[in-house]
């Protein structure tokens, strides 16, 4: 082997130091311990049947389930988050395989187990569930959780039906589970030109990296090679997302929802006009983006801006090289606002296990943070000494701490946050961490390099997400209206939205029609429009922290540590945003004009 095979070659996971991985022993210090566990649930699982057809029969009945149900839906969190993390540390690993696909199996089983809980509950008349309440004080803790089984009534079937639909979930899961395998085993893409004139494979991890290079040729090559080989798919892949789409509008159906975009809103209690005001605020604004475009194109120097342009640099001979320790330093002078306590919190993470930085042979791509109850958060980075991903590590840190608030303040009813929220807590870092550079930075390129950056983050989280959100709507509608979702029907949707949200100076190639067919985020629907409201909150809040200070400082605080105890627009109107207005996407959005502004500026004078 060469010396340059040997420098490129991954390193196996034991070549990590151990200071850069996490300490899984904190959740489980070995293999038998995890076993004892799977042994204990496996008789929570037949405990919690024993209360089938009891639930209502006494105070004491009910905050026994319920109590009984948490420690169960407690342990089982543990026991899967160990399994799967382990695996993610290394896929090639057998054990690790075998350990997730049994916790996910003991999942289900759980979840099948305890499917008469809520129907039982909601059998209990009002009045003798307050009777309840006063008779044992422990209930006082559900309260909310009772008020939240309530609220959903109507949508509620009998335990023989919520059972049965329990038992359907592996079912449910089949369209996204048919596109995984075909979108990331069975579909090979063909071998490109380089910008080095070597033949090279293009894979979906390797595609960014060509829409971001500086050969337009490259990155023109990469484009088209990649929607032929989605297009050569067209038919199954437009019948798998059909598939999707009609099982969500059954469960809608089954449930007595107006739609399947009312059913998935109303998980969140999120009123559907957050939605439409998301939609109707970012159309407000799509002037804006179409500057955006302009600029982009003036930047890049070309007659006409195409979409595989979009990824390119504009800001050319700026390059952060960011080591991991120093990027460690960057992200805890940028949260230095947020106050000593989440500072020391911060260091605890970067010290204490919560980390696994480094990539190894097998180890899963990309970045992610998870809380498991009872543990401090673990965060999976696969580090590279760049940008991207110093804003990935104060990402996730943000959920992580967010976690960790509410997991040590929190009951553990109470203790997850809802995906709604979730997205404010990370972004609201990269705000304070992007404004903290903004503020040190002398070098006007580097300054353009920054805006460009946060710029991107607008157009690729508000713009993009929102005209994915626009694109569920629309293809949800059409299936509950009794369309068919044909490739053609898709392409031309997908299309329309395209040339709406990117503007006259944009050539919408048609190639990008097929974009549709690659989204994995449109199997688990009306989920990416909490991107968007998600990035718009935490700008209005990063844009109070900064103003006001400690005073926004105590209501943010007090946001991440409230979990699930109240409703997610609550608890963001408590933090400063009401998000039933599209007041905070428009803020958001004029953030977003500023920082286009200055970037118009500062390139007039380049």
């Amino acid at each position: 082997m060469s010396d340059a095979a040997a420098i490129k070659r991954l390193p196996k996971r034991n070549e990590i130091p151990d200071e850069m991985k996490w300490k899984l022993e904190d959740l489980y210090a070995s293999t038998e311990e995890w076993e004892r566990d799977f042994e204990e649930i496996r008789n929570l699982v037949v405990k919690i049947r024993g209360f089938e057809g009891k639930v209502g029969e006494s105070a004491h009945n009910l905050l026994d389930c319920l109590k009984t149900q948490d420690q169960l839906s407690e342990k089982m969190g543990r026991l899967y988050a160990f399994a799967r993390m382990r695996r993610d540390e290394d896929n090639t690993n057998a054990v690790y395989q075998a350990l997730t696909d049994r916790a996910a199996t003991l999942s289900v089983q759980a979840s099948s187990a305890t499917a008469f809980i809520i129907p039982e509950i909601l059998d209990i008349p009002a009045e003798t569930l307050e009777q309840y309440m006063q008779q044992e004080s422990g209930l006082a803790l559900y309260r909310f959780a009772l008020q939240e089984i309530l609220r959903t009534k109507e949508h509620i079937l009998s335990p023989a039906e919520e059972q049965l639909l329990a038992e359907t979930g592996e079912l449910a899961h089949a369209p996204g589970t048919i596109f995984g395998m075909l979108n990331n085993a069975d579909i090979k893409f063909p071998f490109i030109v380089d910008e080095n004139g070597q033949e090279v494979e293009l894979t979906k991890g390797s595609y960014i990296q060509f829409l971001e290079s500086k050969d337009r040729r490259v990155r023109k090559d990469a484009f088209e090679a990649l929607y032929a080989t989605y297009s050569k798919q067209k038919n199954t892949l437009a019948a798998i997302l059909h598939a999707s789409i009609k099982k969500d509008a059954f469960y809608a159906r089954v449930r007595k929802y107006e739609s399947a975009r009312h059913a998935a809103l109303d998980s969140d209690n999120i009123p559907i006009e957050v939605y439409d005001n998301l939609i109707q605020a970012v159309h407000e604004y799509l002037p804006e983006m179409y500057r955006y475009v302009r600029l982009r194109k003036k930047l890049l120097g070309v007659e006409d801006l195409h979409m595989y342009d979009l990824f390119a640099p504009i800001v050319k001979d700026v390059e952060f090289k960011i080591p991991y320790e120093k990027a460690k330093d960057m992200v805890a002078k940028g949260l230095a606002p947020l106050g000593e306590e989440y500072g020391r919190i911060l260091q605890e993470g970067f010290t204490a296990g919560w980390i696994d930085v480094f990539e190894n042979e097998g180890k899963t791509s990309g970045a992610y943070s998870w809380g498991p109850y009872g543990a401090h958060p673990f965060v999976l980075m696969n580090w590279q000494d760049n940008m991207n991903n110093m804003f990935t590590l104060a990402h996730e840190m943000g959920h992580a701490i967010h976690s960790y608030y509410t997991n040590t303040t929190q009951p553990y009813t109470y203790s997850d946050y809802t995906i709604f929220v979730a997205e404010v807590a990370s972004t609201c870092n990269e705000a304070l961490v992007l404004h903290h550079l903004l503020e040190t930075t002398t070098d006007p390129r580097e300054r353009m390099y920054l805006i460009n950056h946060q710029l991107e983050a607008f157009r690729g989280t508000v713009f993009r997400q929102t005209m994915f959100a626009e694109f569920e709507k629309i293809t949800h509608e059409k299936v509950e209206a009794g369309e068919p979702l044909t490739p053609e029907l898709l392409c031309e949707v997908y299309r329309e939205l395209n040339l709406k949200y990117y503007g006259p100076d944009m050539v919408v190639d048609e190639q990008i029609d097929m974009e549709w067919a690659r989204v994995p985020h449109f199997y688990n629907a009306f989920y990416v429009y909490k991107y968007a409201t998600g990035f718009s909150a935490a700008t209005a809040l990063s844009q109070q922290i900064l103003k006001e200070g400690k005073p926004a400082v105590e209501r943010y605080i007090n946001f991440l540590k409230s979990g699930s105890s109240d409703s997610s627009i609550n608890l963001l109107k408590n933090a400063g945003v009401d998000m039933t207005s599209p007041k905070p996407v428009r803020d958001a959005l004029e953030v977003f004009k500023k920082l286009l502004d200055e970037m118009e500026q500062l390139a007039d004078r380049a």
